[in-house]
């Protein structure tokens, strides 16, 4: 039977048949060249195989003839690092906080040091910037639960807040309405008082009124004026800064229900010189003391 190819008048090539109001599909191969690389990136795929790690198995992989391994560069590539920090890291481990401080070269070291693993590990939660964010204190203030003392960001870093450490801060504000120690009129009220301590004005509690209840629950940690104590890790009502937000209805949920948050305590996770760096670098953002 004679070939009956339909050829395009237009390109003198052959269709393939197929076609859609009135408009044709050329039969057009594909370059020889993109063919041939297209075969090589076959052949080139199968030596990868064979040369470098590749299959999954049940419970390992295939090693390949090189028995290459990225993790095992990674972890070359650390012990230089770690090589090359040696002498000023052992400098900062036998070195006091105070004279990382005073050392312009190990303090440089130390904040270099601490910046990175602060966006490690703090960033996370505090922000790269370190601002924080609601619920997460911003560390370039000068506003500290715990201190803000190189000695106390030092241990509040290690030991955590209420991380389950043996040594760790803590402190819980009772939850004044799910206890039923107070009723939600007298939490407004409350909150009415601590949003004056800031100078904020309410509408849903009464101040007089959440004078004397502060005075009877609450100034025993914070104290009569409400200016905190961080010792108790209790803080200042009166400076305008606000952990959990400042509206009536944020201040009368926390009084009801407080968040008592939790920080990790780091010396399970990180070692002593990095705990060291991070102190220093967190103190020198501006607003330790």
């Amino acid at each position: 039977m004679a070939d009956s190819k339909d050829i395009d008048v237009h390109s003198g090539t052959a269709t393939t048949g197929h076609s859609w109001d009135d408009i044709k599909e050329l039969n057009t191969p594909l370059p020889r060249w993109w063919v041939w690389v297209f075969y090589a990136t076959i052949v080139w795929s199968i030596g990868y195989w064979i040369v470098y790690p590749a299959w999954p198995l049940v419970t390992n992989y295939t090693r390949g003839l090189f028995g290459y391994s990225t993790r095992a560069d990674v972890g070359l590539q650390l012990s230089a690092l770690q090589k090359l920090r040696g002498e000023q890291g052992a400098r900062l481990q036998s070195a006091s906080l105070e004279q990382i401080e005073k050392d312009p070269a190990l303090l440089a070291f130390a904040r270099a040091q601490g910046r990175a693993a602060f966006g490690d590990n703090c960033a996370p939660c505090h922000g790269t910037g370190a601002a924080g964010a609601k619920g997460f204190p911003n560390l370039n203030d000068d506003d500290w639960i715990w201190g803000g003392k190189l000695g106390q960001i030092h241990q509040t870093i290690e030991f955590g807040v209420r991380s389950g450490h043996a040594k760790t801060r803590d402190s819980a504000m009772p939850a004044f309405g799910r206890d039923g120690v107070l009723k939600r009129e007298e939490i407004a009220d409350v909150a009415a008082f601590v949003r004056s301590l800031s100078g904020l004005q309410s509408t849903r509690g009464d101040v007089g009124r959440g004078k004397a209840l502060f005075a009877a629950n609450c100034a025993v940690c914070h104290g009569d004026g409400g200016a905190g104590n961080q010792e108790l890790g209790a803080p200042n009502l009166t400076d305008r800064i606000w952990l959990h937000g400042s509206d009536e209805a944020a201040l009368a949920e926390f009084v009801h229900s407080p968040k008592n948050g939790v920080m990790p305590a780091w010396s399970d996770r990180l070692d002593p010189i990095t705990i060291k760096s991070l102190a220093v670098y967190v103190h020198t953002l501006g607003g330790g003391k």
